[in-house]
């Protein structure tokens, strides 16, 4: 069985690595997956696993930007064993442009039984969006 962040770890290496499938495989069948800040043309939510993996599948295939790191600033352990908080910076790279960009975002997992059972993950989305010139 996997502790939150274990889960946590898991799920940033899947980030790197830009893998819908290792993603999607952290969630429980029925878990929920939430954006709590809007992005045009990002759903509010993905509910199941399946909406995570299709989901993010779609949105990293199309999207050009490499992540070169995840920059922990702090991972914060609740009265609840289950959930764990944690902010970070992506810092990503583009095709055809020097330098990075820095994206904030903050992420709150609930992992139930080894799995992720809901995911609160607040996000620069704008930023995103901007960055890539959208």
């Amino acid at each position: 069985m996997s502790d939150p962040r274990d889960v946590l770890a898991r799920y940033y290496q899947a980030m790197r690595d830009k893998s819908a499938d290792d993603l999607a495989d952290l969630y429980a069948e029925d878990a929920v997956h939430e954006f709590p800040f809007a992005s045009p043309g990002f759903p509010p939510r993905f509910q199941g696993r399946e909406a995570v993996r299709a989901g993010y599948r779609g949105a990293w295939g199309r999207s050009p930007v490499r992540v070169e790191r995840i920059e922990v600033a702090a991972v914060h352990d609740t009265g609840d064993p289950e959930v764990v908080v944690a902010e970070h910076t992506v810092v990503a790279s583009l095709p055809g442009r020097t330098g990075t960009v820095d994206v904030p975002g903050l992420l709150v997992l609930r992992v139930r039984d080894g799995r992720l059972v809901q995911v609160r993950d607040y996000m620069d989305g704008l930023g995103v969006r901007n960055a890539v010139g959208r």
